[in-house]
């Protein structure tokens, strides 16, 4: 290799060699200058990159920078309004006595501000409530324990929620839009809670007289807790959230062993032990129009379902062939018994074990249920099972069907597909309470309205006896003994500190 070429690599290499131990010099002086600055800071800067860049977040930063300032801005109250405000927003000022006492003898105790509805919109209105000598207080009318909300308000946000399914925030609107009232979730929460306890004796009367009434339709579906539970009859209409859906739960409910009226259900092996028990014909017929559908060509599935229809037709004209009496229906049913067994005598009698065909296995399994049926009585106990009459006045005939439960269920199921369900089992008691409660009305009351409801309520405070009391002392029934909704939903067990 030529001299000069040599010489010349050597300096490069030297230079280099040079500006690299400069850098590194720079380099490390500057470290110890950003470890002498953030030292002062007290903070690195790195540790910002691992926090959020959100608006919230920035929002929350500026907030406890603006805490952490000497020179802090005048607080504005936020929030709740006094009680000297709501007092001055009144619309009138109302004086309530103590019962029974001479108004000579009372005295001025506070002034109690609540929110009423009133032609349409929201109102204040300020009760002055006056105390008896022997601290007797005057009782502010439609109104919950301290609640500054009036018992028409509370009623409708329950109906609104539990009634139609919407959610607090659409409830929240409704009544803003239309009444004028604000409200936020929490107090929505609130009243909710509330009601729930204040109406949890009702339930347990309701509970007492679903156990003695007639008939009682059965149905159940799952949920985001275990499955909602629907038991409708002439006396009570009861709605249970949360509840698993066995045999411990329906002995809590509508106990077998002590039943004596009829439970209109599907064919589920939990309603097996009733004494008496009409299957709902709709899922017998859905079952048999499914074979058609699966082999529409089949003119076996067709004739048995076109029967089968043709029977269920009959019995509901005999029921209501108001010429037949008590013992002529009984002949009719016989007859119809009869027919069943010689529809499904032919695939009965030959006893197939389970088929690899899924239509001809689910024709085996049809013919064998309506015969197991017809063995237990089963199929036609609504042709014979005469009027009932609802607590209203209305009457009506026992149903063939299950229908009117899974029609009640039917929001439930809605619900649990839009995940608008309760998440705990608070939130899953407090809705079976309400929504039973409002949902019995519904067979008492003569009109189930908003006015109709207050009416009753406002005679419950009168008389100390709701209308579901006063049909349990008529039927001479003793008052609940057990607790449904001790059993269904325990209380959360206590913590020890230790």
């Amino acid at each position: 290799m030529d001299e000069s070429k040599k010489d010349t690599r050597d300096e490069v290499i030297a230079e280099l060699q040079q500006q690299l131990k400069d850098a590194l010099a720079a380099l490390k002086k500057a470290k110890k200058r950003i470890e002498q600055l953030e030292k002062e800071l007290g903070k690195s800067p790195s540790t910002r990159l691992d926090e959020s860049f959100s608006m919230n977040a920035e929002e929350k930063r500026q907030k406890r920078r603006s805490r952490a300032s000497k020179a802090k801005k005048t607080k504005v109250r936020k929030g709740r309004l006094s009680k000297a405000q709501k007092i001055e927003m009144a619309v009138r000022t109302e004086q309530v006595f103590p019962e029974g006492v001479s108004r000579e003898d009372c005295q001025l105790s506070h002034t109690r501000p609540i929110w009423r509805f009133e032609n349409g919109q929201t109102v204040m209105v300020a009760y002055e409530v006056y105390r008896g000598s022997k601290d007797q207080y005057g009782q502010v009318p439609g109104a919950f324990g301290r609640s500054e909300f009036g018992i028409e308000i509370v009623i409708t946000l329950a109906f609104l929620v539990y009634g139609t399914g919407l959610s607090f925030d659409k409830a929240c609107l409704m009544l803003n839009f239309f009444q004028g009232l604000q409200l936020r979730k929490s107090q929505v929460d609130a009243l909710l809670k509330q009601l729930a306890r204040h109406w949890e004796q009702e339930f347990e009367v309701l509970c007492t007289l679903l156990a003695n009434s007639a008939v009682v339709h059965a149905d159940e579906t799952s949920w985001s807790i275990h499955s909602v539970w629907a038991f409708l009859s002439e006396n009570a209409r009861l709605i249970f959230s949360g509840v698993p859906k066995d045999a411990n739960t329906l002995a809590a409910v509508l106990n077998p062993k002590t039943f004596a009226g009829t439970v209109i259900s599907d064919d589920a092996a939990v309603y097996a032990n009733f004494s008496s028990a009409q299957k709902c014909w709709a899922h017998l017929l859905r079952k048999a129009i499914k074979l058609t559908l699966m082999e529409p060509e089949n003119h076996e599935y067709r004739e048995f379902t076109d029967r089968l229809l043709e029977i269920y037709k009959r019995a509901c004209r005999i029921q209501a062939d108001g010429r037949l009496s008590e013992q002529g229906r009984r002949a009719r049913v016989a007859k119809l018994e009869d027919e069943i067994l010689s529809l499904c005598a032919p695939m009965w009698i030959e006893e197939l074990p389970p088929q690899e065909d899924e239509a001809r296995d689910d024709y085996r399994k049809l013919a064998n249920e309506l015969m197991r049926l017809r063995r237990t009585d089963q199929l036609f106990t609504f042709v014979t099972g005469g009027i009932i009459q609802q607590p209203n006045g209305e009457t009506s005939v026992m149903a063939g069907t299950n229908n009117e439960a899974e029609r009640t269920l039917r929001s439930a199921a809605n619900a649990r597909k839009t995940g608008r369900t309760s998440k705990t089992l608070q939130g899953a008691k407090r809705r079976t309470v309400i929504e039973s409660v409002l949902e019995s009305l519904r067979v008492h009351l003569p009109e189930f309205t908003l006015t109709g409801i207050l009416d009753e309520i406002a005679n419950w405070s009168e008389t100390g006896r709701s209308c579901f009391r006063d049909l349990l002392q008529r039927l001479k029934l003793p008052p609940p003994e057990t607790g449904v909704l001790k059993a269904l939903f325990p209380p959360p067990a206590a913590t020890t500190l230790t």
